[in-house]
């Protein structure tokens, strides 16, 4: 029965919970704050590495307004576990990474201690009464092995060494090609910088503790909390609300948030922390930071023979809980993009450095590997004398279901007509004319493709709960948590859909752990998916019971079921879902109005694409226009089709941003150079422009939804279209590499350079 319900339109759809937003009535964790908190202040190291000598905090416990001043070794002396949770390849390195710092400090911002008072003002003035002494070490801060050492635990800082794919095979292949291209691409370190910075605030009621965090799930949180202090899990509960943006950085447990609960318990009183924008580029963790050095080798005709990639990736300071499996296991999903290579290898490096950790940000090693092959296939078609297009159209995987080198099966695609569509939809023939324009002008413009495949990740299981509500609406509680990406109109209006009840009588409670038995958060563009195919079985339990149900309240052989509507053939008898429920509820059978599902995705999902960019450059200042802009993406089915372009209009935005404006920077004392958005480039609503976005879907078979998804998909194209046109405007000029970020200084700087050289 659950094939013939159906769940969604492909037609726009209206963001319900925009109207708090845009209003001022959204309900973050600032606004949610209990009257009366302590405010909860740390004080961070303002060096990267150093042996602590001592932290005396007698003078700032005695100061007006001090609740309590909280260091590694009052933490421990309570019995709080002072680990962080990082995950670990094997044979990677596992140093302690502390809530507070204990014997040394590894990057500036590491917390030192945490100050509770009754107002900022008065933790802040304690925080600064706290006497410090450490002595200075080196830093290691080279993206390379070697260097002072960080971590006893891990020697030459090596924090892993991952391989994966065919190394001698890969390597034959190459000496035996007609063609090595090679190339290296360095891929800028970058902050999230959601509009909301992180916050948090715990309350302890005596037995149980409840934290409220603006985070990506809620049920990590829990489980984390309950181990640094030592609850049973049903003695802990986290609640997250409104959200102003993720982007996986917000995915992750921080110290902070053990450190306020253990203060809530002792004080027996709420206690709540709000980041600064400087403390976040401090502390958050940060994207990106790696150099990837790959070969690609073609026999005469320009098939690829083999791939190999070599990376040396940025742990930061410590393991933060995916980092070191960003640029290993992520990266590989895509290593070969959407290319049919024999042969293929990668070998990762991770390094630790005195800089705050590197974890996942948006798209989370599939926007690296896919930046790294599709700059590499876009320089061999320069080298080859080929078409860039047409070199990819070559080398496509065309027959279905295709198992690339890391054993993920790619179960369905057209890449060749999404190649092909983006190449009409691109106007490739008035290219020549929008040139000549530009020169007109005294620019310079350069065209730029990037054909993409990301993996979806996630937990594969999701729950979904649906309750039929008295007033005629119903209540669908689900594992996910948005940040910003409307999931409270899709799931709404898939209920509504499905049952035939007004979409503004479905509620939808997310973020609660008490609510919720149980959730994978989001990430991975996976939540509208999985989520879906939850509810999508959850509703299908919940027809089938009132099927059977009706039959017998009706005296009829079967039920039918469609469009909202239950109908006995042959008869007169009829009820909505609404009646259905006042029907069951009369009858006291609570069972038919609550059902609750949990099911498993049997594989994932791989959303693919073409980016094509137009830049336009002035040599004389080095500023960049992004002036054109053609995405045609295979998301298969679309649940909300302007929600979905609103997700790739966001991540375009942040593929420029990377590409373009960002770039987070440390000094030789690994000091932060941008700590506020007056050094640190976020880019600007004008300067990233409306894209020309259609869709050409394939339909995956593994989910019944036939989806995929695409919060993550306008990043993972942007960085290479981005910068693929880059090099092509400046390749007339005699530059013949290029490297994020383009801001006008470091595209004058080359451009001067070539000027020089010739």
């Amino acid at each position: 029965m659950a094939a013939e319900l159906k769940f969604g339109q492909a037609q726009p759809l209206r963001r319900r919970e925009d109207v708090r937003f845009l209003t001022g009535t959204g309900r973050y964790v600032q606004d949610l704050i209990p009257a009366g908190a302590a405010v909860a202040q740390f004080l961070r190291s303002d060096r990267a590495h150093g042996a602590i000598r001592r932290i005396d905090t007698a003078a700032a416990r005695a100061m007006p307004g001090v609740l309590a001043v909280l260091t590694a070794d009052d933490l421990q002396a309570a019995g709080v576990a002072l680990d962080m949770w990082g995950m670990v390849l094997p044979g990677g390195a596992a140093p302690l990474r502390p809530i507070l710092a204990t014997t040394h400090v590894r990057h500036v911002g590491e917390a030192l201690a945490c100050v509770i008072a009754e107002t900022r003002e008065a933790a802040q003035d304690a925080a600064e009464a706290i006497e410090v002494e450490i002595d200075d070490l080196p830093c290691a801060l080279a993206l390379a092995e070697g260097g002072p050492q960080i971590h006893a635990q891990a020697p030459d800082n090596r924090a892993f060494l991952w391989q994966g794919g065919d190394g001698p095979g890969t390597e034959a292949a190459l000496a035996a090609s007609a063609r090595v291209v090679e190339m290296e691409i360095l891929h800028n370190r970058v902050t999230a910088a959601p509009m909301e910075p992180r916050a948090a605030f715990a309350e302890w009621d005596g037995a149980r503790l409840h934290l409220c965090v603006n985070g990506q799930g809620v049920w990590f949180q829990k489980s984390e909390l309950a181990r640094h202090l030592g609850l049973a899990a049903d003695a802990v509960r986290v609640t997250t609300p409104d959200v102003g943006g993720g982007f996986g950085m917000k995915a992750m447990c921080y110290p902070e948030y053990p450190v306020i609960a253990q203060a809530a318990r002792m004080l027996g009183r709420a206690v709540a922390w709000v980041s600064t924008r400087t403390e976040a580029m401090l502390s958050d963790n940060a994207g990106r930071d790696l150099v990837a050095r790959a070969r690609m080798g073609f026999d005469a005709a320009g098939r690829i023979t083999g791939y190999s990639v070599n990376l040396i990736c940025n742990l930061g300071a410590y393991n933060s809980q995916f980092g070191q499996e960003v640029q290993s296991e992520l990266f590989f999903k895509v290593l070969s993009g959407v290319y049919d290579l024999p042969k293929a290898h990668l070998a990762a490096t991770g390094v630790y450095t005195n800089t705050a950790p590197v974890d996942a940000y948006r798209g989370a090693g599939r926007p690296e590997a896919i930046m790294t092959i599709e700059r590499v296939i876009d320089e061999a078609a320069r080298q080859l004398g080929m078409d860039p297009f047409a070199l990819r159209a070559l080398n496509h995987v065309t027959r279905f279901p295709h198992v690339n080198e890391a054993g993920e099966e790619v179960d369905v695609g057209d890449f060749a007509a999404v190649l092909a569509a983006a190449q009409a939809k691109a106007d490739l023939p008035g290219l020549a004319a929008r040139r000549a324009a530009s020169e007109a002008r005294g620019l310079i413009r350069g065209l730029g493709t990037c054909q993409y495949i990301e993996a979806i990740l996630g937990a594969p299981q999701e729950t979904a709960r649906i309750t039929l509500d008295a007033d005629g609406g119903a209540t669908i509680y689900v594992g996910t948590q948005t940040n910003g990406q409307g999931h409270e109109s899709v799931y709404s209006r898939m209920v509504a859909v499905a049952t035939g009840l007004p979409q503004d009588k479905v509620r939808v409670v997310e973020g609660d752990s008490d609510r919720i038995a149980k959730g994978g958060g989001t990430g991975g563009s996976r939540s509208v998916t999985v989520q879906g195919t939850a509810a999508r079985e959850t509703l299908g339990q919940m027809v089938q019971g009132f099927q059977t149900f009706l039959a017998k309240e009706w005296g009829a052989e079967t039920v039918e079921y469609s469009e909202g509507e239950f109908a006995a053939p042959g008869t007169n008898r009829k009820a909505g879902f609404a009646e259905a429920a006042d029907l069951a509820r009369a009858r006291d059978r609570a069972d038919l109005l609550d059902r609750s599902a949990t099911i498993t995705l049997q594989g994932r999902s791989f959303p693919n694409g073409v980016h094509v960019a137009e830049v336009e450059i002035d040599p004389e200042t080095g500023a960049l226009t992004l002036d054109r802009y053609t995405v045609v993406d295979d998301f298969g089915t679309l649940i909300a089709p302007n929600l979905v372009e609103g997700q790739v209009q966001g991540g375009l935005a942040q593929g420029f941003g990377q590409a373009v404006t960002e770039d987070f920077r440390y000094d030789a004392e690994g000091q932060v150079l941008t700590g506020s958005f007056m050094d640190y480039g976020m880019p600007r609503a004008d300067q990233v422009p409306g894209i020309a976005f259609s869709t050409l879907p394939t339909y995956t078979s593994t989910n019944p939804l036939g989806m995929k998804g695409c919060g993550e998909a306008g990043t993972v194209g942007a960085l290479a279209a981005i910068s693929n046109a880059v090099r092509d405007a400046l390749a007339p000029l005699g530059v013949d590499r290029v490297d994020m970020p383009f801001t006008p200084l470091r595209l004058w700087q080359m451009i001067e350079g070539a000027r020089g050289a010739a």
